[in-house]
């Protein structure tokens, strides 16, 4: 499991001023990929599938909590579960699941 925060900025944002949905993307896989580190694993691997469901803007300022866990690490195959919720009023923001190739090549 990995648990993360960040505050929204003007530099996370899109023309609408709330969290840019590639920002939204890029941390479910920063932060899946930090949760698999805890397994002992041969290798952090390759994304095989990423998987976001936009819920609720998180406007400029907000303050998002990032969940990440890891649900199975197989030999070749790693599954993981992303929650980015609102820190101040605890509504879902975005889910995501990420599957990554962790075997040999």
């Amino acid at each position: 499991m990995c648990k993360a925060e960040m505050m929204v900025q003007e530099e996370h944002t899109n023309n609408f001023g709330t969290l840019h949905g590639g920002m939204t993307t890029s941390l479910v896989d920063i932060v899946s990929t930090i949760a698999l580190s805890t397994h002992k694993i041969a290798a952090l691997g390759v994304s095989v599938d990423l998987h976001i469901e936009f819920l609720k803007a998180a406007p400029l300022g907000s303050e998002v909590v990032i969940e990440a866990k890891t649900t199975k690490a197989g030999r070749t195959l790693a599954f993981l579960e992303v929650l980015l919720t609102d820190k101040s009023t605890g509504d879902i923001i975005a889910q995501g699941s990420h599957i990554k190739f962790v075997g040999k090549g």
